[in-house]
């Protein structure tokens, strides 16, 4: 068992990430799935990879189910766990496409029910064929590929165009926060979509707008705003670093030992498009 957990323990985190949103409740699903695997005959698994993610897949379902509704219950709005993932290639990055780590493409996924989600990350992350998928899921192959299409219509993702997330550069990411320190409104508004949407998740624990802010103005002025409660909250002892997480780079706010919030940033033609602040401190334990 110690063997099959060194070899298949990243492959099950990753599709239980990307089915939860949810390091912790990943990590919890993969050591259920082993614990329970002792007990298995090993005739059972003469094809490990297939018993065991069929088995992480039906635990990772079943927290969606009762996720759902614990979310009813959340303060504003609710964004997955970032995780921490390295700028070099990794046992992840090896069993699932790196754009696909990506954040935006985890806040899309919360777009979908459980049974869309767990074949579009079957299928479009860790590359499943659909006999495997159908295997997994107790359903017909020609389910599983109208499910797969579904999944990609309410993501906004059409048939056969690839998913791929615009790369944000560190030079870029630098003039950015180099504008807003200097409170330059001008040249963070010419950084930002006229569309652009900030969504930031507190969950009840920490200051965060309990809904979407949008337009390019608005979005400035709540950056910009956001700069200067920084420097009130925390006497200016705060710092700003970039860490690869979820497969890109991110902003870590930071003061002294305390993780303040965590920013990922969608561009669209060379502009932020979304932008996500991840609050709740729960979210943010891990980094």
């Amino acid at each position: 068992m110690e063997e099959l957990y060194d070899q298949y323990r990243a492959l099950l985190f990753t599709l239980a990430y990307q089915l939860t949103g949810s390091a912790a409740d990943a990590e919890d699903a993969v050591q259920d799935v082993f614990v329970k695997a002792c007990d298995v005959h090993p005739e059972r698994l003469e094809e490990p990879k297939a018993y065991l993610c069929k088995m992480v897949t039906n635990r990772c379902l079943n927290l969606q189910k009762s996720a759902r509704k614990k979310r009813e219950m959340y303060v504003g709005p609710w964004l997955p766990e970032p995780i921490r993932t390295s700028e070099e290639e990794t046992i992840e990055t090896k069993v699932v496409r790196r754009d696909l780590l990506s954040y935006a493409m985890l806040v899309l996924l919360e777009r979908l029910t459980p049974t869309e989600r767990t074949v579009f990350v079957l299928r479009e992350a860790l590359g499943f064929d659909y006999p495997e998928i159908a295997e997994l899921l107790g359903k017909q192959e020609a389910n599983c590929r109208k499910l797969l299409s579904r999944a990609r219509s309410k993501m906004g993702i059409s048939e056969g165009e690839p998913v791929a997330a615009e790369e944000v550069e560190l030079e870029w990411v630098s003039r950015f926060l180099t504008s807003l320190e200097q409170g330059n409104v001008e040249h963070v508004m010419s950084l930002l979509t006229e569309d652009v949407m900030f969504i930031a998740d507190g969950g009840g624990k920490a200051i965060a707008f309990r809904h979407p802010v949008q337009t390019s103005d608005h979005v400035a002025q709540v950056l910009l705003d956001g700069i200067h409660s920084l420097r009130s909250n925390f006497q200016g002892d705060f710092h700003f670093e970039f860490v690869p997480l979820n497969g890109e780079t991110s902003i870590v706010i930071r003061s002294k030992d305390e993780t303040v919030a965590v920013l990922f940033m969608q561009l669209r033609r060379g502009k932020i498009a979304r932008m996500y602040a991840v609050r709740n401190p729960d979210k943010l334990a891990r980094l």
